[in-house]
Formats: structure tokens, C-alpha cells, sequence
């Protein structure tokens, strides 16, 4: 497709603005610049090369994390001998926030040249730009060619891990709990037995084993471990009451559904690198994605690469499916761990009615972020009538929360009713607690 370039523009109103200063007949002297100018462009366009015969690829890492920085580059390839003005514009989504999504630059003949911007992606997702747009300038500068190119990518932006350090310090912390050793914080040694040691200074006096310590005339204790080979499977809830958005640590507000899948990522970690097998459920009115539950060090990879791309829907939530649908693909006893919004209208009619399908043969945990802003309006001195309508409101709120989570509670769930930043740690704790105390 032929292009005007901004030289023949400017090239037109210099020769009109030289006609119309010199003493001839103007419009026979502009239509004569004119048709000289058509004629340029003419000339310049048959010798411009088609874009077809440029080579044009992108360079774009495959994955980025939501809110970190990343790179993508482009190169093109002159196979033309002589030199080459190649303008070339990508299909990159908005919320990739790149710099530039455009560039110009001038090829040797037979040469190559490039160009690479930042992006700050400001959604998570799958993002797939596909088309390119090349434009080739002539010789002169007048005219142009340009086209589309096919050049098919994917970038794919993963929720952010904020809990990463916060992991690694529950593993230290469990595996030093597996060796019989005291924390200043840990609640059990587990329930399976590991092995007959010596007493040490460090020990506790009921773990001392009495028939081996006769045995062998020294004090002799008895060390237990966690299970291994248990299951955890992650029912994440994507219905409408997870698009709320709630600030972060941040500051950023972001949807419930982002922070449930910082727990989720969090005890995936913990939970497999401890020697338990853990697999995701995804669900709103209908499951939406499923990872079995493994062992394996991908674990987390897998788990995070099927719910990067999820979305809250303004749909009520199916529990009752959800449940059915997780019972008659994994019948083993397990720790079920559901991620969703403590309100008490969506819990009381969905989620309430459907905990005895599970409660009867599995461990049941509930996990939802508290809103900040709700506790600051409960708590704030109202100073006009609107202020003191929403501190009404939101301990009318909390209130409910409460009775929620008591009710939970009382049915033999464990709820983790958590402050932003906080709930993958305390969930991990949870569950740490669980498997020390051998409810599973």
C-alpha cells in the first residue's frame, strides 16, 4: 500500500510558496509543480522495495511477572543493496505499558539493525500480538510502502509471588520441627515416627522413650515427623465475589481473586517441597481449571501456568458442583482449601449448604482477605451524615464476617480470616498446624 511521507507534503508548499513569489501565472505554475511532483513520488515508489522482502522478527520474553519489568526487541534485515529508511509499528496491548510500541531506523544494504523497549505490565493474562506493521521509505523520502506482517508471540503475565520469602522461612521452619529439634514457635513434632536418638539439651522430657532408654543406660528420645504423601487440593473460587478489589502491601488495589492466588502459590510451595502432594481446583459456576495433585518441583509451575490467566466472573459461585466435581476425581482423604469471600450472603447460600458433601471424610479450610478499609470506616469519628452512614455500615459488616466465620467454624472448618500481605503466611501456618497435629 502506497504511503505519503511528510517530504512531499512539505516539498508541495515550498513550491507553491515559490510560484506564488515568482511573476508567473500561479495556477498554471502549481499545477506544473504539482505534476512534478506526482511524477517524483511515482519514480520513488517503483523503486521503493516491497516490505515483503524485509525480514522482521520480535523478541519477547515468555513469561512476566505482574508489575516487574521485562524487554522486548525487534530486528529487521535489509536484503536490498542499498540503504533502507524502515519504519515498523507492533500489536502490543495497552496494559503491557511498553514505552514505544513504534520505531524508525536506517539498514546498511545487506545489513541489520534493531531496536528493544521496556514493558511494566499492569494486568496479568495471556497476551498474543500477532501483526507487525512495516513501512519502507524511497529513496527520495516522498512515498512509502507498507504492509502487514504475521509474526505470531505470546507473552504470558504470571500474578506476582509476595509471599516467596515468607515460604522459604515455613520450610526452614517445618523441616527443623522434622528433626525433633524446638522452635520458638512451633506447635508439634508430627505424628509419624522418624527414629530413637539420644537425649539432647534441646529435647522435651515426654519425647524420652522408656523401654529403649533402659535398653541402652542412656536417656534415649523418640523423634517424630510430619506425614509425607499427604494431599492438599486448592479450591480457588472465581465468581463474582472475588472481583472486589482490596489494596495490597503495595498500595495497589487489586482483586480478591489476585491475593488468593498469592495463598495459592504459597502453599503449593510449602506443601510439595515438604513432601506433600498438592493440585488446584479453579471454579465459579462451572470448574474452570484442574491440576491434579503431585509431588513434583513443577508443581508450582503448573499450578501457577493454569490460573495466571483467570479472571473473577460475575457469576455466583457453585460450590456444591465444585465439590461434587473434586470428590469424583480425588476420593483420597485430603486437606481441602477453599479460597473465597467470607460475605456472609454468598457463604450462607452457596458455600454453607455444600460443606457436609466434604466435611464428612476430608479437612476443611477456608480462607478469605479482609478489606482494611472496611475496619478503618468501623473504627473511624464520623464528621458529617455520610460518614456516619458507612461506619454503620461497615460494622454491620464486620459483624456479619464474624457470624460467618463462627458458623464456619462450628460446622469443623478452620478459617483464616486474613489482613492483605497476610493471608498466604497465616494459611501456610494453618496447614503447618494441621499436618503437626495429624488431623489428616
Amino acid at each position: 500500500m502506497p504511503v505519503l511521507t511528510w517530504r512531499l507534503g512539505a516539498a508541495a508548499v515550498v513550491g507553491a510558496a515559490v510560484v506564488l513569489a515568482l511573476p508567473l501565472d500561479p495556477i498554471a505554475s502549481i499545477i506544473g509543480v504539482n505534476a512534478g511532483l506526482l511524477a517524483a513520488a511515482a519514480i520513488d515508489w517503483a523503486r521503493t522495495p516491497s516490505p515483503s522482502q524485509v525480514g522482521v522478527s520480535r523478541q519477547a520474553p515468555a513469561i512476566v511477572p505482574l508489575g516487574g519489568a521485562a524487554e522486548i526487541s525487534w530486528s529487521v534485515a535489509n536484503p536490498s543493496p542499498r540503504r533502507l529508511r524502515v519504519s515498523v509499528a507492533d500489536e502490543l496491548a495497552p496494559s503491557l505499558q511498553a514505552a514505544s510500541r513504534q520505531f524508525s531506523v536506517r539498514i546498511p544494504p545487506l545489513g541489520a539493525a534493531g531496536a528493544a523497549v521496556a514493558i511494566r505490565p499492569s494486568r496479568r493474562g495471556r497476551f498474543e500480538p500477532s501483526q507487525i506493521a512495516v513501512r519502507v521509505e524511497g529513496p527520495l523520502g516522498l512515498v512509502g510502502r507498507q504492509e502487514r506482517r504475521r509474526v505470531p508471540g505470546t507473552i504470558r503475565v504470571y500474578p506476582p509471588f509476595h509471599s516467596r520469602d515468607e515460604a522459604e522461612l515455613r520450610i526452614s521452619k517445618a523441616r527443623i520441627l522434622e528433626v525433633g529439634l524446638r522452635s520458638a514457635k512451633g506447635r508439634g513434632g508430627g505424628t509419624e515416627f522418624d527414629q530413637l536418638r539420644e537425649y539432647g539439651p534441646d529435647d522435651e522430657f515426654r519425647r524420652i522413650d522408656w523401654a529403649a532408654t533402659a535398653r541402652a543406660g542412656k536417656p534415649i528420645v523418640r523423634t517424630h515427623r510430619a506425614e509425607r504423601n499427604q494431599t492438599v487440593l486448592l479450591l480457588l473460587d472465581t465468581g463474582r465475589v472475588m472481583a472486589g478489589r482490596v489494596r495490597d502491601p503495595s498500595g495497589a488495589e487489586v482483586p480478591r481473586l489476585d491475593h488468593a492466588m498469592d495463598a495459592v502459590m504459597m502453599l503449593t510451595a510449602v506443601s510439595t517441597r515438604l513432601g506433600d502432594r498438592a493440585g488446584l481446583v479453579a471454579f465459579a459456576d462451572t470448574v474452570r481449571a484442574v491440576v491434579p495433585p503431585t509431588r513434583t518441583r513443577d508443581q508450582l509451575g503448573r499450578v501457577t501456568d493454569a490460573m495466571y490467566s483467570l479472571e473473577p466472573e460475575l457469576v455466583e459461585s457453585d460450590y456444591r458442583g465444585a465439590f461434587m466435581q473434586t470428590l469424583s476425581r480425588f476420593r483420597r482423604r485430603a486437606l481441602l482449601v477453599v479460597l473465597t469471600e467470607l460475605a456472609e450472603q454468598a457463604v450462607a447460600e452457596t458455600l454453607l449448604p455444600a460443606l457436609p458433601l466434604v466435611l464428612r471424610s476430608h479437612v476443611v479450610m477456608v480462607a478469605g482477605v479482609r478489606d482494611p478499609a472496611v475496619q478503618r470506616w468501623a473504627t473511624a469519628v464520623p464528621a458529617e451524615p455520610g460518614a456516619a452512614y458507612r461506619k454503620a455500615a461497615a460494622v454491620a459488616a464486620l459483624d456479619e464476617r464474624r457470624r460467618i466465620v463462627s458458623r464456619l467454624r462450628g460446622m469443623g472448618a478452620v478459617v483464616v480470616d486474613a489482613a492483605p500481605g497476610q493471608l498466604a503466611p497465616q494459611l501456610a501456618d494453618a496447614y503447618l498446624h494441621v499436618k503437626a497435629t495429624g488431623r489428616l
